[in-house]
């Protein structure tokens, strides 16, 4: 009975990680890997609670038994956590996946827009609803200033994409733009960033656009990226 729980474990837990690999790898659509994904997590959620159960009629059984039952409930633990946590987070976040830190100009996407010809979700700027709930839930957003050429702050803003391993698509000095994509691991989606410079009176404003190109709300990740990122050039790493 320990060693069937454990292999069970292993393999919801491999269910678990394929879900999104499968999709990235072209094995299956997006629709059926988020389906493997929440029933090996609801299989996992209740092999933990039969591992505990197990564990607690086996108290006194042999190291071996206890042993199996341990390493199955940890694996179990760690995926029913992993789903209940991004549950959370989905549920935290307004169902958005367009953010900026200017809502009245958005930074446009130029050289991206061929590589978005196929996503679901179009390169225009979303609209005032997604303005509002962005004002809500994310009001650290805002326009970077800083007391910098304008030159320079691009100069560090690309070692920063750099560094970051995304894409960098295309760089336009004269117009103060820099577009890029990153790869996120896993289900291996596609989100857009463009960085827009602008002189002001010898300060340098930086404005940040990210967006999915794939699903209605992107969990937060769009503003953490742009958070991380503007900090970063902040701070000038």
């Amino acid at each position: 009975m320990a060693r069937i729980l454990l292999y069970l474990s292993i393999f919801a837990a491999f269910l678990f990680m394929i879900s999104g690999y499968g999709y990235q790898w072209g094995i299956w659509s997006l629709g059926i890997g988020f389906s493997i994904m929440r029933y090996s997590a609801y299989a996992a959620m209740a092999l933990f609670v039969m591992n505990v159960i197990a564990i607690w009629v086996n108290r006194k059984s042999g190291a071996a038994i206890i042993t199996y039952l341990v390493i199955s409930g940890f694996i179990t633990l760690i995926i029913s956590g992993t789903a209940l946590y991004w549950q959370q987070k989905a549920q935290s976040v307004p169902p958005i996946h367009d953010i900026t830190t200017d809502l009245v100009n958005p930074p446009d996407f130029v050289a991206l827009i061929r590589l978005r010809e196929d996503a679901p979700n179009p390169p225009e700027y979303a609209g005032e609803e997604t303005a509002a709930l962005q004002r809500e839930a994310y009001p650290q957003i805002e326009t970077l200033v800083l007391n910098e050429d304008l030159q320079q702050v691009m100069d560090r803003a690309v070692m920063i994409v750099v560094n970051r391993k995304w894409q960098l698509v295309a760089i336009n000095r004269s117009e103060g733009r820099i577009e890029a994509t990153e790869k996120l691991p896993w289900f291996g989606f596609s989100d857009d960033v463009v960085i827009r410079f602008t002189d002001d009176n010898g300060d340098t404003r930086v404005d940040m656009r990210s967006k999915s190109r794939i699903g209605r709300s992107d969990v937060g990740v769009n503003a953490r990226r742009i958070e991380r990122f503007l900090n970063d050039l902040d701070r000038g790493f």
